[in-house]
């Protein structure tokens, strides 16, 4: 028991993956097939030195193997010097003076091997002393860092490093990791201009079969050069894979998942400026502000509780399986406290005394919201409120499902239907344009350009920022249907809405 714990631990804490030595091996002769011939090889997170004995097999000419770990276990039991030069130190990643590491001997430099696979905020939970210097290096800014986009993962800011360390060098990096973290480290570099970079490539890779893992995962190379610059990323299926299955790139300022698709399209890029995608409203509170309709009884909330409430600020709700199993018969109704962000809630008192007395009840609950963005607003607040909350008519997606359905979501009772944040969705003012932009979205053309620039291994594949590069006046345009874009768009009621309050 003692060693599953501390092997559960490793992982939790270190984002311990061991590497497979047969994959190691693998990873590594595809970088002898590309010609990468390093005079120096680095691994500054070796633990049982597979990559090192992979990297002792195969580049035989190179004068200088070096293995750092932070588990001295691993650094005492590692066998893999095979009597050569190989040199293994113990010492803590976010420690090692590595400057005075990669100016020990000369390059080209290959920097390998399989950096850990945790975000911050898991060592964060378990109080892990084993993290970077906390500083805001995505450049993240008001509300993205305090809604958790600030999360990332500890190898995306290793293999940061790894390129600081190989500025004015040559060399190469090669690791495994996640899928996204590549495109992560790609978007960085490229976002700089590529410079330096000569060639990259992603290999992907079964995390399954090999960790166990159930994410996205590839062997991510990465060729250094003085001078050198690319803005593409050829995709290959296996490390087998003798020719690359796409390639993606750096265009317009974003990845484009699939480079020939995207430029088939690239006339249909926005802005938009009539349409706007918003997302479904976030509470953080699923148990007290979402119920079930029981017919007979009232209402049935996530904690068990059946409760009568008027119908004054109970809206029908869908939620994200809902849209994404193509499903529009609402089951649950949601409490929504605000007709805008910031609205005062007091009059629900007043108005709806029953919810007001409901809400009260739970309120220990609902302050108990760990996001900053309810500190001090009125009490019960929600976010992602606002006129196109309350449009009759909607086209939405959800956010997780990775295929792109969009789905057209009428009233109910009267009453407009809402969602929950994951979500997206444009506002509609009638059925007729509901039927227009639904038609426009699920045409060839928007279909292509969207898939292009969609990476479907993410946790959340289908974005606001993605959908929001597609113009729909461009699109209705190009099919001929510009008219009737004009025409619902001169309709819309773009500063009044019915009212459904009180």
């Amino acid at each position: 028991m003692a060693v599953k714990e501390r092997k559960s631990r490793a992982v939790t804490e270190f984002g311990d993956f061991q590497t497979p030595p047969a994959l190691a091996l693998a990873a590594t002769r595809v970088l002898h097939h590309l010609g990468i011939r390093p005079r120096s090889i680095l691994e500054p997170t070796c633990g049982r030195g597979a990559f090192i004995a992979a990297a002792t097999a195969i580049f035989p000419d190179a004068q200088s193997i070096i293995g750092i770990d932070i588990n001295r276990e691993y650094i005492a039991s590692n066998v893999a010097t095979n009597g050569r030069g190989v040199e293994m130190r113990h010492g803590n990643f976010f420690k090692v003076d590595w400057t005075s590491v990669v100016t020990e001997v000369g390059e080209p430099w290959l920097i390998v091997g399989n950096p850990p696979w945790v975000t911050n905020s898991n060592l964060s939970a378990i109080e892990s002393d084993n993290l970077p210097a906390k500083s805001n290096f995505q450049g993240r800014q008001g509300i993205e860092a305090i809604t958790g986009k600030s999360n990332f993962d500890i190898s995306e800011w290793m293999i940061l490093r790894y390129l600081d360390w190989l500025e004015g060098k040559a060399g190469a990096i090669a690791v495994l990791c996640k899928t996204a973290v590549a495109r992560k480290i790609l978007l960085h570099v490229w976002g700089k201009g590529g410079d330096s970079l000569r060639s990259a490539r992603i290999y992907e890779i079964d995390a399954l079969e090999h960790f166990g893992a159930a994410v996205d995962a590839c062997f991510f190379v990465l060729e250094i050069e003085p001078k050198a610059q690319t803005l593409s990323c050829d995709i290959f299926d296996t490390l087998e894979s003798e020719a690359c299955s796409r390639t993606i790139g750096f265009l317009d300022g974003q990845i484009i998942s699939d480079v020939a698709a995207f430029k088939k399209y690239r006339d249909l890029l926005g802005p938009e400026n009539r349409y706007v995608w918003r997302s479904g409203i976030k509470h953080d509170c699923s148990k007290v502000m979402e119920l079930t309709n029981t017919i007979s009884q009232g209402y049935q909330n996530g904690l068990g509780e059946t409760v009568a409430l008027e119908d004054a600020i109970l809206f029908p709700m869908l939620k994200s399986s809902d849209i994404g199993n193509g499903r529009i018969r609402c089951r649950r109704v949601m409490v929504v406290t605000q007709e805008r962000v910031g609205d005062d809630t007091s009059h629900i008192r007043m108005k709806a005394p029953e919810t007001w007395n409901y809400l009260k009840r739970h309120a220990a609950l609902l302050h108990k919201r760990g996001s900053s963005i309810y500190k001090n607003k009125p009490a019960f607040s929600v976010f992602g409120v606002g006129p196109y909350t309350f449009a009759p008519w909607k086209i939405a997606i959800s956010g997780f499902y990775k295929k792109l359905c969009f789905v057209k979501v009428g009233p109910v009772r009267g009453r407009p239907v809402v969602f929950d944040d994951t979500i997206y969705f444009l506002p509609c003012w009638s059925e007729e344009e509901a039927c227009f932009v639904e038609a426009l979205l699920h045409s060839e053309p928007a279909q292509g350009f969207l898939h292009s620039m969609i990476h479907w291994d993410e946790k959340r594949p289908i974005t606001v920022e993605v959908l929001h590069r597609l113009s729909l006046h461009k699109l209705a345009a190009m099919l001929g249907r510009e008219q009737d874009y004009e025409q619902f768009v001169a309709a819309a009621p773009h500063h009044s809405r019915q009212a459904y309050f009180f």
